[in-house]
């Protein structure tokens, strides 16, 4: 099986609702009560590319999972730190195919000088058939650390739940960081380096 790493269209639309249409309908791992329609996620998919990297993972020509970044605040000063969202197709899931598209998001990230990573993740109170604490333990693993906890703040499938906010950073804090290089700049520019970025990652 081949895997590649590549930049999202907005023909994905379909293809990336499916994937998260299980997530909203069957889990609370997103607060998300109405799946989305395929419009809606073409309009989400065109704004974050605006600014921010928004990557499929493909496994013989078919997508199977996806991860973006997305501004952790809009205001200026919070330039170089961004919220990452990942899901993977369900029958795929526990094959490596997350990491690999975290690596690559990472990756790109890096070389646009953001610097903070943060994870907004659902979180029970005790892990039930809806929701349980592998995506903390698997930020973790990546190398996120728990900042902090909002207690019963969402509602779903008739209980409450918690929403804890995750951080990682991939570089150093300077006394003064690099200005950011927006996505499509990036893409621009260095084509040729975003492409061994997300083809290492596949890889990997």
């Amino acid at each position: 099986m081949e895997l590649k790493i590549r930049v999202v269209s907005e023909d994905d639309a379909e293809a990336l609702v499916e994937i998260y249409r299980y997530y909203v309908e069957h889990t609370a791992i997103t607060y998300e009560c109405h799946v989305p329609s395929v419009e809606e996620f073409r309009q989400r998919i065109r704004h974050t590319l605006e600014k921010y990297p928004y990557l499929a993972a493909e496994l013989d020509g078919k997508v199977v999972g996806y991860v973006y970044a997305s501004p952790l605040n809009t205001r200026e000063s919070y330039d170089w730190s961004v919220e990452t969202s990942i899901y993977v197709a369900e029958n795929v899931r526990g094959h490596g195919i997350g990491s690999r598209l975290y690596q690559a998001l990472e990756d790109t990230l890096d070389a646009m000088h953001i610097i903070n990573l943060n994870a907004c993740i659902a979180y029970p109170e005790e892990p039930d058939e809806y929701l349980t604490n592998n995506s903390v333990e698997y930020h973790e693993h990546l190398g996120y650390r728990l900042i902090g906890t909002f207690h019963q703040c969402a509602y779903k499938f008739g209980r409450w739940y918690h929403m804890v906010w995750m951080e990682k950073a991939i570089a150093e804090h300077p006394e003064t960081p690099e200005p950011v290089i927006w996505f499509p700049e990036l893409q621009n520019q260095y084509s040729k380096q975003c492409e061994e970025i997300w083809k290492r990652a596949a890889e990997d």
